[in-house]
């Protein structure tokens, strides 16, 4: 891995650990783990006991649940932030998988050429 990439992982992983220290004094039970790319996520457990990954998207500087506009906050406040996630996590993750942010470059680079 590239020392870039070695240090945005380092940067994901502060921001998470912060958040879990957050969540975890408001009595949330989280667990700071990896997914299968080796991204750094923090499992959060809401009122229904589902776990849901909380990532960090660095472009944006969001913590991230799924892919709907209501499922991501900005990094930059950490308290409203650990408020945003823990209101979600109380009221129930969404039904269904979790949604992922990404940016599919075929669709613009399609869009471009037409």
């Amino acid at each position: 891995m590239n020392t870039i990439r070695q240090q945005q992982r380092a940067y994901q992983q502060d921001l998470l650990t912060d958040l879990q220290a957050m969540l975890q004094a408001r009595e949330m039970t989280t667990v700071l783990t990896a997914d299968q790319y080796g991204r750094p996520a923090l499992e959060v457990m809401d009122s229904r006991c589902r776990m849901r990954r909380i990532f960090v998207h660095l472009a944006f500087l969001w913590f991230y649940w799924g892919d709907e506009r209501d499922e991501r906050v900005t990094c930059l406040r950490l308290p409203a932030a650990a408020d945003r996630i823990e209101a979600a996590a109380r009221e129930g993750w969404r039904e269904g998988e979790q949604g992922e942010l990404g940016i599919d470059l075929t669709k613009i680079l399609d869009a471009h050429r037409s």
